[in-house]
């Protein structure tokens, strides 16, 4: 049977999964992704996690699929609750909100502890999820971006470990550095800048007092943002 392809927003998770690593993919649904490494000799053991009966189904059909069910434990569970400490040294959450994401490593802090790496896709709430991991001592030692049809997906390659603080535009964006090479950056940066630039002209019609401070919180996102796109471009050949 020929290997599994997978689509490039697994792909990019994929690719940061070390060799022999004892890997959980949480939230799994189809399993698409421990499967693809088990076929490619990353893994020899994959735990496949969901929280509801008919993923987890799912991913057993896919597994029996390709002949690999006795490589696999599979855990009915909410986030990690079904792993155990020592069972995983490297997590995959993708797929889900950053907010369900930062609840899930916070009902596991042995992660921390043990300094797993994780591989975490957040589909929505980016800002809240650096947030998060920058308070709770968490350091972003990586970001890719992957394009998907018109969508642009964000991977944080995450690693237990003070990181420096992040300015408000980089809440949003994540931190860039000379040199690197991604193509989407400046994409990425443009659409939000687009956001916000909406987000705060809707502000500014606002009349409720409230509004206000979150007014001047993206102000300051937005002209961070536009410093960074200057910046990139600056680096560019």
């Amino acid at each position: 049977m020929r290997p599994m392809e997978l689509t490039p927003r697994l792909r990019s998770v994929a690719q940061l999964v070390p060799q022999g690593a004892k890997f959980a993919d949480i939230g799994t649904d189809h399993a698409y992704l421990p499967v693809w490494l088990l076929q490619h000799g990353v893994i020899t053991r994959a735990l496949a996690c969901d929280l509801r009966q008919g993923p987890l189904d799912r991913a057993r059909a896919t597994a029996e699929k390709y002949g690999l069910t006795e490589h696999m434990d599979f855990r009915l569970c909410d986030g990690l609750a079904g792993v155990a400490p020592g069972e995983a040294d490297t997590i995959a959450v993708a797929g889900m909100g950053g907010e369900t994401i930062a609840a899930i490593l916070s009902a596991a802090p042995w992660v921390w502890r043990e300094n797993c790496l994780l591989l975490l896709q957040p589909m929505s709430a980016q800002p809240q999820l650096r947030r998060w991991l920058q308070e709770h001592g968490f350091t972003i030692a990586r970001e890719i971006l992957t394009r998907e049809g018109d969508t642009i997906y964000t991977t944080f390659r995450v690693e237990a470990g003070p990181m420096a603080e992040l300015t408000a535009g980089e809440l949003w964006a994540g931190r860039q550095s000379r040199g690197e090479d991604d193509p989407l950056r400046e994409t990425y940066l443009n659409r939000l800048i687009d956001q916000t630039a909406r987000a705060v002209e809707g502000l500014r019609r606002s009349t409720r007092s409230a509004d206000g401070a979150r007014l001047e919180e993206l102000e300051q996102v937005h002209r961070d943002l536009q410093m960074m796109r200057e910046e990139w471009l600056s680096w560019q050949p």
